[in-house]
C-alpha cells in the first residue's frame, strides 16, 4: 500500500491549514504526462469518490484511486526540504525508469 513519511503527513497537514482547506483529504493521483510517461499529482479533495480507497494516517485522510492502486503500490511519499528547495518525493518500486528531474516515472 502507498505510505506518507511523518514529514510528508505534517507538511500536508500545514498546506491544509494555511489554505483553509479543513476537512479535506489529499488525494493522491497519477497522470499521463513527463518526460517518462506518468506524473505524480497531489491535490485536496472535499471527499473519496466511489472508485477511492480511502487510506487513514493520523487525521489526515488519503484518497486513490482504486485503478492506479498497482502503480502505487509500495510507494513512499516523502516531503524534503533543502538548500535547492523544498519538495514532495516520491519512492516507487513499481517505476521501471524515471526522468532527471525525479517528477515523472515510467511503469
Amino acid at each position: 500500500m502507498l505510505r506518507l513519511t511523518d514529514a510528508a503527513v505534517a507538511h500536508v497537514k500545514k498546506i491544509r491549514e494555511r489554505e483553509n482547506f479543513a476537512g479535506r483529504g489529499l488525494r493522491v493521483s497519477v497522470m499521463p504526462g513527463g518526460c517518462s510517461g506518468f506524473s505524480y499529482k497531489l491535490d485536496f479533495d472535499d471527499g473519496p469518490k466511489p472508485e477511492d480507497v480511502v487510506l487513514e494516517l493520523e487525521d489526515l485522510q488519503v484518497y486513490v484511486e482504486n485503478a492506479i492502486l498497482q502503480q502505487l503500490e509500495g510507494t513512499v511519499i516523502d516531503y524534503v526540504s533543502e538548500l535547492q528547495g523544498a519538495s514532495f518525493r516520491f519512492s516507487n518500486p513499481n517505476a521501471t525508469g524515471t526522468c532527471g528531474c525525479g517528477t515523472s516515472f515510467s511503469a
